[in-house]
């Protein structure tokens, strides 16, 4: 697969993860996001130099099995959302909710054979890099969406703690791949969604 389709299709994709949590945010009362223009799919306001050009340029000169990388995240002021809790659960599980929706997408443009020989193989990449966004970003540990999740549900004097590992989060996530560890995260979730939907994504 070329490198730059590879590019376009992450990119596009950590977009609309991010414009997902801005979404579900305004929805919740917080128009922060909004307010400071990300709420777009123009890729300029989303660039991040270490997450979404560092990051996947490192996997693939390592030969990853998989390719992650990631936009600035969208800002959202917990403070504003109604209900606060259940809010900060539902803004964090928009981002990956919107990629497995797009990989299920590209899964019934395969099945309903609207892709040519050219498509297939793009359509079977941006699937595959939507469900490792989607589950990499499940993982709890900060500042992935799984970290937000669990302060939502953890107590308050815990909450500040957690989010304040935010600042290691590219060494976290780096240590992860330097372990192997997220392979074993990662593989077999895709491993599964290729057995319900019979497609084979490595």
């Amino acid at each position: 697969m070329n490198i730059l389709i590879t590019f376009a299709i992450l990119i596009f994709s950590a977009i609309v993860h991010e414009v997902s949590h801005g979404l579900m945010a305004e929805r919740l009362g917080d128009s922060t996001a909004r307010d400071e223009g990300r709420i777009t799919l123009n890729p300029i306001p989303h660039i991040d130099p270490y997450a979404s050009i560092l990051l996947p340029l490192l996997l693939l000169w390592v030969g990853s099995p998989v390719i992650l990388g990631a936009a600035k995240p969208v800002p959202v002021n917990f403070n504003n959302l109604h209900p606060r809790r259940l809010g900060m659960v539902l803004v964090s599980l928009a981002g990956p909710v919107s990629n497995f929706l797009l990989a299920i997408l590209f899964v019934i443009i395969l099945k309903l054979g609207l892709a040519n020989a050219i498509a297939e193989p793009i359509l079977v990449q941006a699937m595959l890099i939507n469900l490792v966004l989607g589950v990499f970003n499940l993982i709890p540990i900060p500042p992935l969406d799984g970290s937000k999740i669990l302060v939502a549900f953890a107590p308050d004097n815990w909450m500040q703690t957690i989010l304040n590992f935010e600042r290691y989060g590219f060494i976290l996530v780096l240590l992860f791949l330097y372990t192997g560890l997220l392979n074993y995260i990662l593989i077999p979730a895709v491993l599964l969604f290729g057995k319900i939907f019979n497609v084979s994504l490595f």
